[in-house]
């Protein structure tokens, strides 16, 4: 239970994690998905291959495009590349940090799918058990009116009558499953390796110092998007409530409503003041547009220099001094 619980912070911990989360989640749903459907072979010369592939490129396609549409670092790749540079230049780097690991993130569920029907091998029996030479096994029915041809794309189906009492279908079909098994394997190594070669030879032909500024500032305008939305929604709030607030009051003034005194409705306290002198729709979408077309400097040193409030009272020799509120 305890390590249930660390799992779950890790995926709350950040944007990051949430995003591997929903990855790995896409990519239990693909093994579910690809479990509970039921595969039917045509089991027809002309539509066996057409059918097989289908079924194991269009799911990942599927798989793909949801992977992308799910991850949050998509919105923030796209939002910095398609801004307007303004005050603020853009980073290439941070940009192509921010493809990479969208793409990585979107392209486990499809490899999974992709994976577990090679190591399956019903669809790759059906796709290609046409391309086997018969002359390899023994036992073909010879008892139909069938050409080798349609002989060989009923193989996947076992049910065939033709195939009643014959130990040829299922020697084909042990033949290439091998293969798709074999595919599947060398398909999941090749990966493993790539993988692990990418992490011993990237600190090599890298310099570290620029990754981590590169992560850095990615996961900055990961932060700055989220608290952005968030005042955002709190500016909204306030202005609503004061919109309507004022409303009320408008009616009231008007005796149109019998409302009572403002007294008892909720009032908002200075330090929750959240509206920043911004009162009109006029002021909000000018600063809005703002923001998109010239967001702020990344500099704070106005704010960490800002002059502090102070209280001033003299001592007991007349000595002026200045106590922080």
């Amino acid at each position: 239970m305890e390590r249930l619980k660390l799992v779950l912070q890790y995926f709350q911990s950040n944007s990051e994690s949430i995003s591997n989360g929903i990855c790995i989640v896409l990519a239990l749903v693909s093994v579910k998905l690809y479990t509970s459907f039921d595969f039917n072979c045509p089991c027809l010369p002309q539509y066996n291959k057409l059918y097989s592939l289908g079924v194991m490129i269009v799911p990942p396609f599927i798989l793909f495009f949801l992977g992308v549409l799910v991850n949050r670092h998509t919105g923030v790749m796209m939002d910095e590349w398609m801004r307007p540079e303004g005050k603020r230049s853009k980073n290439p780097a941070v940009v192509k940090y921010l493809f990479s690991a969208m793409l990585q993130r979107a392209l486990l569920a499809p490899m999974v799918w992709i994976l577990v029907t090679l190591l399956d091998g019903k669809i790759f029996i059906c796709a290609f058990s046409i391309s086997v030479d018969p002359s390899l096994f023994s036992g073909l029915p010879n008892n139909t009116h069938l050409d080798v041809v349609k002989i060989m794309a009923k193989v996947p189906c076992k049910e065939d009558v033709i195939f009643r009492n014959s130990s040829f279908r299922k020697a084909v079909s042990r033949y290439v499953r091998c293969y798709s098994q074999a595919i599947g394997w060398s398909i999941l190594l090749f990966l493993i390796v790539l993988g692990a070669t990418g992490r011993l030879i990237k600190p090599c032909l890298d310099d570290h110092a620029t990754f981590l500024q590169t992560r850095y500032w990615s996961n900055y305008l990961d932060v700055e998007q989220k608290l952005f939305d968030e005042t955002c929604v709190l500016h909204a709030r306030e202005f609503a409530q004061k919109c309507v607030v004022q409303f009320f009051e408008e009616m009231r003034e008007g005796a149109t409503l019998r409302l009572p005194h403002p007294s008892v409705m909720p009032e908002v306290q200075p330090e929750e003041e959240r509206l920043h002198g911004i009162t009109r729709q006029e002021q909000v979408d000018q600063l809005l547009d703002k923001w998109f077309h010239s967001k702020p400097e990344l500099d704070v040193t106005k704010t960490s220099y800002r002059p502090r409030a102070c209280v001033t009272w003299e001592d007991s020799r007349g000595k002026a001094i200045c106590s922080d509120v």
